[in-house]
């Protein structure tokens, strides 16, 4: 039985899936554990480049089974327009199941996530209007639908006048619109029906049977740790855990079946959205690097925003490794740092009192942080070519070793570009 979890150690943007696309060749599930539609995961390969919202990435591999877990926030629409513009591009039919306990981001969800940021104006939290906090908000205050429920008409209507009777309260004095009829939504969510009907399954038992065949299961988790509600920069977060011991009650599966973490670290720091980020770069050394990174440059893969950029950050990147339980890291970017005679990288904070932590804090002590700086020698040249950790210059595998030491954990993969074969498989570590 191998069960793997693919999570982030920082804001999210690591790149998680380029490597779950890689390691999906010799895996029979890939499987979204949590959150929604509101991050995206870009994949180059064989086909062309791809940002995928909601299904998983593992659909670029036939013999792979695609499963969107209870715990995940389903986007009916994206998952179907996702769908098309495969079809579109030439890519085979994905093996795709639905779990019939997911519950559903319905256009409310959306409208009230778009109202809520509009009314907060610049005081926002930098929400992708993807519907996924109100989302969140139903679920927990039991006012969610789940697939299940769409096929039992009668009370799939119950559900929904018991969901809208406060939302219309709120539509109309708090938001000055016209309330919503139930009418319309059960049209909407009966097209819903039709299309989830030969995905929907009982995924849970699916994954559990596949672990006693001794299966290869990938859990792909969304955002990073430093976006979880409880450890991470609230209230700056996402809705749902991001952090791998989520990963088998989001999937289904019995607390103890992962084994094997691998917490994606970016070589440099990004970060899509609002909240503190310490090692942020303004002006045009930050431009240079947004520029420069990832495929054409750190955009976000959802909202195309420009992704803040800045060095990295070996305080966060600790901790976000604590949180996951890491028990390899993915160093992903490193290529991007091939312009740059010395790398700055954040080892310690000084906080707004004079004090001088190399902890990751709370949030109102983060706010005003300021990183404390070491430099490392940079190797000016193009490693995208290299196929082994010996074919890297001396000083990025200098670098690999910072992070190592930084963070005590073993760097067994290591992106040196974008497309899915430019990956560096180690076997030996200095952790």
């Amino acid at each position: 039985m191998a069960v793997t979890a693919i999570v982030g150690a920082n804001w999210g943007d690591e790149g998680k899936g380029k490597l779950t696309d890689a390691l999906a060749e010799r895996a029979d599930y890939v499987v979204r554990f949590q959150g929604g539609s509101n991050a995206g995961h870009t994949i180059v390969n064989g086909y062309g480049k791809y940002a995928l919202h909601m299904l998983p990435s593992g659909v670029f591999y036939p013999h792979a089974i695609n499963v969107i877990g209870p715990g995940a926030a389903l986007d009916v629409e994206q998952l179907f327009g996702e769908l098309a513009a495969l079809a579109e591009r030439g890519v085979p039919k994905p093996r795709l199941a639905v779990s019939e306990r997911a519950q559903l981001v319905l256009p409310v969800h959306r409208l009230f996530d778009a109202l809520e940021e509009e009314r907060l104006g610049s005081a926002g939290f930098g929400s992708t209007r993807r519907g996924i906090a109100p989302f969140y908000a139903d679920k927990y205050a039991k006012l969610g639908v789940q697939v299940a429920d769409l096929y039992d008409e009668a009370r799939l209507k119950r559900r929904l006048e018991q969901s809208l009777t406060g939302k219309n309260v709120l539509l109309r004095h708090l938001y000055g619109r016209e309330p919503i009829a139930v009418e319309p939504l059960l049209e909407r969510l009966a097209e819903y029906r039709e299309q989830l009907r030969p995905y929907a399954a009982d995924t849970s038992d699916m994954l559990r049977k596949a672990i006693d065949e001794d299966a290869s299961i990938l859990l792909e988790g969304q955002l990073g740790a430093l976006r979880d509600p409880d450890h991470g920069v609230y209230p700056f977060s996402t809705s749902s855990s991001t952090l791998a011991g989520f990963a088998p009650v989001g999937a289904g599966l019995p607390p103890g079946a992962v084994r094997d973490v691998v917490a994606v670290v970016k070589a440099y720091s990004s970060c899509a959205g609002a909240g503190p980020f310490v090692t942020e770069l303004h002006g045009e050394e930050g431009e240079d690097l947004r520029r420069r990174g990832g495929d054409g440059g750190e955009y976000g893969a959802t909202t195309g925003r420009p992704r803040r950029v800045g060095w990295l950050d070996a305080v966060a990147t600790r901790y976000g490794c604590e949180l996951q339980g890491a028990t390899s890291i993915a160093l992903t970017n490193l290529d991007v740092l091939g312009y740059l005679d010395v790398i700055p990288v954040c080892t310690g904070y000084r906080l707004a009192n004079g004090s001088v932590t190399g902890r990751f804090p709370v949030t109102p002590l983060l706010e005003d942080a300021l990183p404390i700086y070491e430099w490392l020698p940079g190797w000016r040249s193009d490693i995208s070519a290299a196929s082994s950790f010996e074919e890297l210059p001396r000083e990025a595998q200098a670098y690999v070793a910072f992070v190592e030491r930084a963070t005590g954990v073993p760097v067994t993969r290591i992106s040196v570009g974008p497309r899915r074969e430019q990956l560096i498989e180690r076997t030996r570590m200095n952790v």
